[in-house]
């Protein structure tokens, strides 16, 4: 049974042992800080979507993320090792944190996409601006426009849109688009790394951030429900987070504020039945964008994988209806 971390805390700082010890043997100088203001320094031994493992010497403190402030790492940024790949990034050691937390840390990275038809969501790739959407967002558009905000020093966002938005590829037959925006200060962009192996498992916890129906920045969070749902010769992950028009386009998160997955679709009439494009598709799409680059003289061009004809006929062929039984 785990104790209320307001009690935990007492009987840490009622311990001169445990503090004197906690100065001694602690070097990674990790913090947290309670909602009550209250600061406990020891090591980060582990952390979950719920909880957080603190070693404070001779003692291992369990607090309920429910209480907890904010985590501070000093070590944190240097453990996380980056790897950059075609403008896109991966990143291993990544801490698991509640979506509250990431909201904080990558949610500046979600934009918002909007067309003259309507709007979705993007998620930001690269500091350079290369943002991933889906197909049917940008489908027969050319006047885009994006939304985005910035991080400012008091913690706050500041929302800004912006006209010039390229379109970069376009793949119809998995749904992505690739587009470019440019920062209007001319700094890099905050973006989220793309996970390094699918490793998806039925009842994970992932949440999402969009701008469903055009209510910016809202985030949903629920489990996979299926790691392989199968429709038109596409895997899709499966959850039951809420995803609904507006949605598309944006990312899906596991714990490690990793993109898994990008959402496309909802079942209409259903409830708790999202859907989202697998990272392996998003990565493949970028490296192999030039097969699927957008000419805006010629908006045929690119790669366009057209369905095969239906089949007419589902009877075995004549010449095999013999008596051979074979």
């Amino acid at each position: 049974m785990l104790m209320s971390a307001a009690l935990i805390v007492s009987l840490a700082l009622a311990s001169p042992t445990s503090q004197g010890s906690a100065e001694s043997a602690v070097r990674r100088a990790d913090v947290i800080i309670l909602k009550s203001g209250m600061r406990i320094e020891g090591e980060v031994i582990k952390r979950s979507d719920h909880r957080v493992w603190l070693d404070v010497g001779p003692d291992v403190l369990v607090f309920e993320m429910t209480d907890v402030a904010e985590v501070q790492n000093a070590e944190g940024v240097s453990q996380i090792q980056r790897t950059e790949d075609t403008l896109f990034s991966t990143a291993a050691n990544l801490p698991e944190l509640s979506p509250r937390e990431h909201a904080k840390l990558i949610g500046s990275a979600v934009i918002k996409v909007s067309t003259p038809a309507g709007l979705g969501s993007g998620v930001i790739i690269n500091p350079e601006g290369y943002a991933i959407t889906n197909a049917h967002v940008v489908q027969g558009e050319t006047n885009l426009r994006t939304t985005i905000w910035l991080p400012q020093s008091d913690g706050t966002l500041k929302r800004i849109e912006i006209e010039d938005v390229e379109l970069i590829a376009v793949n119809n037959q998995i749904d992505l688009a690739l587009i470019r925006i440019k920062h209007p200060d001319g700094k890099p962009f905050d973006c989220a790394p793309i996970v390094m192996q699918d490793g998806l498992e039925i009842g994970q916890p992932v949440f999402a951030i969009g701008n469903p129906l055009g209510l910016e920045r809202t985030m949903t969070q629920g489990v996979v429900s299926t790691t392989s749902r199968n429709f038109d010769g596409l895997t899709y992950i499966q959850t039951d987070t809420a995803i609904n028009p507006g949605n598309s386009g944006g990312p899906l998160f596991n714990t490690r504020g990793e993109v898994v997955g990008i959402t496309n679709m909802g079942i209409r009439g259903g409830e708790s039945l999202g859907f989202a494009i697998p990272a392996r598709y998003v990565k493949d799409f970028v490296r192999n964008r030039e097969a699927f680059a957008f000419d805006r003289n010629n908006p045929n061009s690119g790669n366009n994988y057209l369905k095969p004809p239906p089949r007419k006929d589902f009877q075995p062929p004549p010449h095999v209806k013999d008596a051979s039984g074979g």
